[in-house]
């Protein structure tokens, strides 16, 4: 949470005034995208060289998002300083490439919980503690203190801090951090804070016709609470044609180039192409008086251009497993989702993802449902690499030791992430180690060979934020591990963690007696972190959350393995010394050059997108007048 001292103690002559506010807010249902259309515009900006950071507001009461079901809100994504943050700050981190922490997350909870603590201290000098102006103003200072915060290496603060409002307009819960970006507005000046609102426009089956009206009920909603829409952008399923914006604009009372489209996409990494070939930068640019395109706006374009393109283009695929419990929400494992479509696309692959409930693998669904558990092994057995990420509890745990049995015996390249890790430890010790009731003690505490045991510092009690969260250190006790390869041979990585048990230390030389080796601990060497097989392709086991950290031009090491794995290319890569190449650095926003061509990085895909590039016509003849 914000230090309580934060917001009223910045430096004295610092002012946010200098800081560019623009906030995206949500009309007619929730989940139309404004977190892809936030992490889109901040791209678009940092494409010209500002430096941006971005917030999301949560209007519910939880303090934060660690304790809650992943069927419910998906993903709890971790950040460095082992904030549980809602899904979205991965979106943006991923998208910007920059490093957020937990007060870039504003929940409800929090603001509450702030307020209430210093009433209770008494800071507010016996007054009537009211939503407006004290939760208001709370919101207001948490906004500018965290978007002063440097997100990027350099440590520089951000000039520009895009801001997404969860919900949507009207919504109860919401009605403070309106009222509070009402007042904000003013607070910032005109030309330093500005509303994009996202709203969607339906098609109904029965006509095809696209409907305008509840846009337009959500932008008189939102001017009747005191903000109005700059930019409106129109979601929908196709295209909108001309006369549908310009419906939109007369009776939203905006430009009608100030009326976007964004349909469905093939793939995210399309629209903020397609912002910008609407016009977004440019207008931004005017209404926030920002620095002008630079030379590197059109490579920057280019190279995402690439992307967006390479996704879309591949005709081959590389077939994955994942096997897991919460598959029927896939928001809930999105972050793994992205590392492996990143590292498919690195490989020039089309990732062919199935999603597999643990517990049809399990021999007791044989009877049960006899059609879902060979549909199960069907699948398992058909694929090229098989993926188990984390989880908790004890449901699907027999089938994801059954499915790390199978990688094992059958010589398929596996990578279990977590619970992942622990489950295939398990699975080894059982069948090679022969201790048949090797178990986790969170699944049973009675066992006689305790393969996992709960972290000594881990509070039964509590639930929230009780867990080993954030960037750890790992260091590589054996030079030729594979991972430690594939990292680029450091001494060691930090990676995100967020766990409760882990491998009991105890035993570890008994396995790797046998052939698994934990060749990556932590500082300490008490903590087992990364363990490979001997003698197989790809028997990957990691205590982390290696795809917290995924980018879409620098592919989580470990899942990049698992692809090259599956796809037989990993020896060869391996034997010409993982070299890495400006286009794998995640250097899009650079303007480098360069490139490689033999086996290896054609597999990788490291061709062509260091050529020439073709300037936008937005960009091409703008000049400085046009822009001031």
């Amino acid at each position: 949470m914000m230090n309580d001292s934060s917001p009223e103690s910045s430096p004295e002559g610092e002012s946010c005034d200098s800081i560019k506010y623009i906030l995206v807010s949500g009309g007619v249902i929730s989940g139309v995208g404004k977190g892809v259309i936030t992490s889109s515009i901040g791209t678009l900006l940092k494409s010209i060289g500002l430096r941006v950071t971005a917030i999301k507001i949560d209007p519910y009461l939880n303090i934060d998002a660690g304790t809650f079901s992943p069927y419910e809100h998906g993903e709890v994504f971790v950040l460095d300083d082992g904030g549980e943050v809602d899904l979205d700050l991965g979106n943006y981190e991923r998208f910007l490439d920059v490093k957020l922490n937990r007060d870039n997350n504003i929940t409800t909870g929090k603001i509450y919980q702030h307020v209430i603590s210093k009433e209770r201290r008494g800071d507010y000098l016996g007054k009537t503690v009211q939503v407006v102006p004290h939760v208001t103003d709370a919101i207001q200072d948490w906004v500018e203190h965290v978007a002063m915060i440097p997100v990027e290496g350099e440590g520089e603060k951000p000039q520009v801090c895009v801001i997404e409002l969860g919900g949507t307009i009207g919504d109860i819960e919401g009605m403070p951090f309106i009222e509070a970006f009402r007042q904000f507005q003013f607070k910032s000046g005109v030309s330093n804070f500005c509303n994009i609102h996202v709203s969607l426009v339906p098609q109904p089956g029965s006509t095809g016709e696209q409907k305008t009206k509840p846009t337009q009920h959500s932008v008189r909603q939102l001017r009747g609470f005191g903000l109005s829409p700059d930019i409106i952008v129109c979601r929908s399923q196709t295209p909108i044609d001309g006369i549908v914006k310009s419906k939109i604009s007369n009776f939203c009372h905006v430009k009608p180039d100030q009326v976007v489209a964004v349909h469905d996409c093939s793939s995210i990494y399309r629209v903020p192409l397609l912002l910008e070939k609407q016009g977004v930068l440019r207008y931004l640019v005017k209404r926030l008086e920002l620095p002008s395109p630079t030379p590197r706006t059109p490579i920057f374009l280019h190279k995402w251009k690439n992307l967006a393109d390479r996704y879309d283009g591949h005709q081959e695929d590389v077939r994955i497993v994942l096997v897991g419990k919460y598959t029927k929400f896939q928001d809930s494992y999105i972050s793994v989702i992205k590392a492996l479509r990143h590292a498919a696309l690195s490989c020039r692959r089309k990732l062919d993802l199935k999603y597999i409930e643990a517990e049809y693998l399990e021999k007791e669904m044989e009877l049960k449902d006899p059609v879902g558990y060979h549909k199960a092994w069907s699948c398992v057995c058909d694929a090229q690499g098989i993926l188990v990420p984390g989880g908790f509890g004890i449901r699907g745990i027999e089938g994801k030791i059954l499915a790390a049995r199978y990688a094992r015996e059958r010589k398929i390249p596996y990578l279990g992430v977590c619970l992942g890790m622990q489950v295939a430890a398990i699975e080894f010790a059982r069948s090679v180690l022969e201790f048949p009731d090797a178990n986790s003690t969170e699944f049973n505490d009675t066992t006689k060979h305790p393969v996992v045991i709960e972290m000594p510092e881990h509070n039964p009690g509590d639930m929230g934020g009780t867990m080993r969260l954030g960037k750890r250190r790992t260091l590589f006790k054996h030079s030729d591990s594979v991972l430690r390869k594939l990292y680029g041979n450091p001494e060691h990585v930090e990676e995100r963690h967020r766990h409760r048990y882990e491998i009991n230390p105890s035993i570890v030389k008994e396995f790797e007696n046998k052939g698994l080796r934990f060749v990556g601990q932590d500082v300490d060497g008490q903590r087992m972190e990364i363990m490979e097989l001997s003698d197989h392709p790809y028997f990957v086991g990691v205590q982390y959350h290696p795809e917290y950290l995924t980018r879409p031009m620098k592919p989580s090491p470990p899942y990049l393995g698992l692809i090259l794995a599956s796809l037989g290319k990993l020896q060869t890569y391996i034997a010409r010394g993982c070299m890495p190449s400006p286009r794998s650095s995640y250097d899009y926003f650079s303007d480098s050059e360069g490139e490689l061509d033999d086996e290896v990085t054609q597999a990788l895909g490291r061709t062509s997108i260091f050529s020439t590039p073709s300037i936008s016509p937005d960009l091409r003849n703008t000049t400085k007048s046009e822009m001031d």
